[in-house]
């Protein structure tokens, strides 16, 4: 490869890449030797105010040099991911990627996943955003319609700047269109092998933000930016092939084209997905979109080609029979939603969870059954991640605790706000 440094990015709890940039050199020796880190990363939120009582020592952690790429914006530089590792290493959302993986691969299965993201553009820099106060920003692409040929046409050259700088990460894209609002855009990622799909997802979204950056534009995957415009979603498709490399979803001769262990995979998603939601809907923000009238799913259903659902089988062909699982947001971590897929739909093979009968329906439209619904905030669903027995079985108590501790932190400082409805509707009146 020939870089001369090397950042290296440890993946915080909300997939922010935590740089560091070395020499080459340094880089060889951290990679045979360890790569100690503060462990403060799992003690502060995404605002970067502590919680816990702690020292903020360094922690023992490794560099994979298999995810070694180069860096999109210097010819000289290189790129990798580490992660703690031992006991803490418990708590981190890509180990435990990593171990559910290996556990598929235990029970005979491979993995195959791929991201689809929607963020919003802004022409508007750090600086603007704070000068405005986040309030009444410019919009980039003010005219843009979904699937636009004028938003391609006028901005071509930024989009293609987009495309190169992932393919120098080895990050493929199936598509880059436009999607429903201003500066509204929808990336699907190609499909990957293993952990590659989630590191390309956390590289996408990071390096997406630093290219429009850089090019004085700012790229927004909150969940809701406004209750007059869809949410951000950030679907994640998986399927799975056995030993013998036939793909285990797909069975042509039922009825829907799914087979038995896709419809386990199925049951077990749908029984676990209430009391794990937290998992894939981690921030405050995102259960603004997981509300009626969104374009988002408020509870755990599924559907053969349904778009209106939780759980969503794609079977146009065997080869690319797979579940879409459209809850996640745009700002979820991409190891924690595959973690939660994989997590519960493993569970649904190895206790042969049948689901309910697939439904065509329009979802956004019907009554779901109590059991089936959506905690309604990020208070109410770290409860339930933190009362399910399932979820400690299958993630461990350390990732369960750690994971937890943080979301309710995350709820309490939202709960000490204010909002601007609130002024507005109350002031004066009550």
């Amino acid at each position: 490869m020939g870089a001369k440094s090397v950042h290296v990015g440890m993946i915080d709890p909300e997939g922010e890449f935590r740089d560091k940039l070395v020499q080459a050199d340094k880089a060889v020796k951290l990679a045979k030797s360890g790569y100690p880190f503060c462990e403060v990363l799992y003690f502060w939120d995404i605002a970067e105010k502590t919680y816990a009582e702690s020292a903020f020592i360094d922690r023992p952690a490794e560099i994979f040099t298999d995810t070694l790429r180069l860096y999109p914006f210097s010819p000289a530089s290189a790129l990798c991911i580490a992660d703690f590792s031992g006991e803490f290493g418990e708590r981190s959302p890509r180990n435990l990627c990593l171990r559910l993986l290996d556990e598929a691969g235990s029970m005979g299965f491979s993995v195959a996943s791929a991201f689809e993201y929607e963020f919003f553009l802004f022409s508007e820099t750090p600086e603007t955003l704070k000068a405005k106060k986040y309030r009444d920003l410019t919009n980039f692409a003010q005219g843009n319609r979904t699937y636009s040929l004028q938003t391609s046409a006028l901005h071509g050259e930024l989009l293609d700047g987009l495309a190169q700088a992932m393919n120098a990460m080895e990050i493929k894209l199936d598509a880059i269109h436009t999607e429903l609002g201003p500066g509204c855009f929808e990336v699907p990622l190609t499909y990957a092998k293993g952990i590659k799909s989630p590191d390309d997802a956390v590289l996408f979204k990071n390096f997406a933000k630093a290219y429009f950056s850089r090019n004085g534009l700012t790229a927004g995957f909150m969940s809701k930016l406004s209750p007059d415009l869809p949410g951000q979603s950030g679907h994640l498709h998986v399927s799975m092939r056995d030993r013998n490399g036939n793909p285990a979803f797909s069975d042509p001769d039922s009825p829907d084209g799914l087979s038995r262990t896709g419809r386990h995979f199925v049951g077990g998603l749908l029984k676990l997905m209430p009391e794990m939601l937290a998992m894939c809907s981690h921030t405050v923000n995102a259960y603004k979109r997981l509300v009626p009238g969104a374009w988002a799913p408020t509870a755990a259903n599924w559907g053969v080609q349904n778009r209106t659902s939780a759980v969503r089988i794609i079977n146009d062909s065997p080869e690319a029979t797979r579940v879409e699982f459209r809850v996640p947001s745009a700002d979820a971590n991409p190891y924690l939603a595959l973690s939660m897929c994989l997590g519960a739909g493993l569970y649904g093979i190895r206790n042969e969870i049948e689901p309910p009968a697939a439904s065509d329906e329009n979802f956004y439209l019907a009554t779901p059954e109590p059991h089936a619904v959506f905690p309604s905030d990020l208070g109410q669903a770290a409860d339930r991640l933190d009362r399910s027995v399932i979820a400690r079985e299958i993630f461990g108590d350390a990732f369960v605790d750690s994971f937890v501790t943080g979301r309710r932190f995350e709820y309490r400082e939202y709960q000490k706000q204010v909002s601007e409805w609130e002024i507005r509707r109350y002031l004066g009146i009550v």
